[in-house]
């Protein structure tokens, strides 16, 4: 018989290597999954079909875990319920429970292990669970479209987080609904992460950044948590576009945050502060919206080189509290924020006061005491205050002034409220109980 020539060989040769096509493998309610998974190749998708499927399961190849709806995968309340130890496997439609409660295990619905680029865990209900989702190492991972619950049974030093991420670059956290259990998202030792259009609501902190760099927080909600985006020891970021609502202590906190653009973002109501800025330099803070807080912004630690303009400062008791011994002008080429306690003019209507505006000094205390004097505003009684407080620099309170006042606040379009939580803080009216509990 004649041996095949060599272009015989070779299509021998790779009929050999081609890869068999993806299988579709169903699996019953109560039907072992691990065996399924170590039987499977790469690229399989294994689909649950509704009911309770026992866990605890360890994915090693890339594969598709997928629900139907109606499928859950408990966990027997130890360890992880699903471990995924490979690159580019996917968790979708699933809803997972049971994991066990040990934080240096890091006991989570889905722990993503740092051997496991690209996973993508998408549409599913993490509910009562110590992590939710974990990426710890797992770069490039994103966590997309899920509904995470956490526990409310432990205290707040004990409970875990909805998304923790430790050293995952490039992982991506977005269109999350996070409830419960201590932060939303917590990120620390990781560079390229976007976590964008997330709602938070009954935690500690909705999102927690640490010695983070080069990422981007947009367009995430934040209601009756006790801080909305606690931003600490992080370079490069970009904050833009969220909303926190009704939280508790602040809306916004930059600690030791640095050459980061803050831009376009609405605290209301907070507890304390709208705004904390604490050892921060360097940063442009621009065109937000600071409403209805006991006091408006905090900067102090040293915090210097800030851009601060067009920004609107709105029915704040305080508008600003500064800490340091230089002066400094909150404007820039010309342009500085709204304050809503300014009784200023615009004679020459370029949208620019006539006057500066130093906040909070001894009127805006009387102001605000008595609301009914602000019909005194431009009364020649208070004009001549104001004017002995600008002749005596040594009863300013504060060392900063805005030399080009806005007549009119910069429009920010600010999304659909979040429904109101169930927040000890909260009276039954809706405004904020500052006796106590902070």
């Amino acid at each position: 018989m004649a041996r095949p020539g060599w272009a015989g060989a070779l299509l021998l040769c790779l009929v050999g290597m081609a890869p068999a096509a993806a299988a579709e493998i169903r699996i019953a309610a109560g039907e072992a999954i691990q065996p399924r998974i170590d039987a499977a190749s790469p690229g399989d998708v294994l689909l649950l079909s509704p009911g309770r499927h026992a866990g605890p399961l360890v994915i090693d190849r890339p594969l598709t875990l997928a629900g139907e709806p109606g499928a859950t995968i408990a966990g027997p309340g130890t360890g992880s319920v699903l471990t995924i130890t490979a690159d580019d496997v996917r968790i979708e439609g699933l809803e997972i429970t049971g994991s066990g409660i040990d934080l240096p295990a890091m006991d989570s619905a889905v722990l993503v292990r740092r051997t496991a680029k690209r996973a993508l865990v998408r549409g599913n209900r993490i509910v009562g669970n110590l992590f939710g989702v974990y990426l710890h190492g797992a770069a490039d991972s994103v966590v997309e479209g899920n509904t995470i619950i956490g526990r409310e049974d432990l205290r707040l030093a004990e409970a875990g987080n909805g998304v923790s991420i430790w050293n995952a670059p490039g992982a991506k956290v977005q269109d999350n609904e996070i409830s419960r259990g201590r932060d939303g998202i917590f990120v620390k030792t990781s560079r390229d992460n976007t976590f964008a259009r997330n709602r938070f609501t009954r935690l500690r902190f909705a999102i927690h950044y640490m010695y983070t760099q080069d990422s981007r927080i947009i367009g995430n909600q934040s209601r009756g948590n006790h801080v909305g985006w606690a931003i600490m020891y992080s370079n490069h970021l970009e904050i833009r576009d969220n909303v926190s609502d009704d939280d508790r202590d602040h809306g916004l906190l930059l600690n030791s945050t640095n050459y980061s653009e803050v831009s376009g973002n609405v605290v209301r109501n907070g507890g304390q502060k709208c705004v904390f800025v604490y050892n921060a330099h360097r940063n442009r803070i621009t065109g937000n919206w600071f409403e209805r807080c006991p006091l408006g912004i905090h900067f102090t630690a040293g915090s210097a080189d800030n851009r601060m303009s067009d920004n609107a400062f709105v029915s704040n008791r305080a508008q600003v509290k500064y800490v340091g011994t230089r002066f400094i002008d909150w404007a820039h080429e010309g342009r500085g924020n709204y304050w809503s306690d300014n009784p200023a003019f615009d004679l020459d209507g370029d949208g620019i006061s006539d006057r500066p505006y130093r906040p909070n000094d001894v009127m805006d205390d009387i102001l605000w005491t008595l609301p009914a004097a602000k019909l005194l505003a431009n009364s020649p009684a208070v004009g001549a205050i104001r004017w002995a407080q600008a002749r005596f620099p040594a009863i300013h309170p504060g060392g900063v002034a805005d030399s080009a006042p806005l007549m009119r606040p910069p429009r920010i379009p600010a999304p659909a409220d979040l429904p109101p939580p169930a927040a000890p803080w909260m009276t039954g009216s809706g405004q904020i109980d500052l006796g106590g509990g902070h």
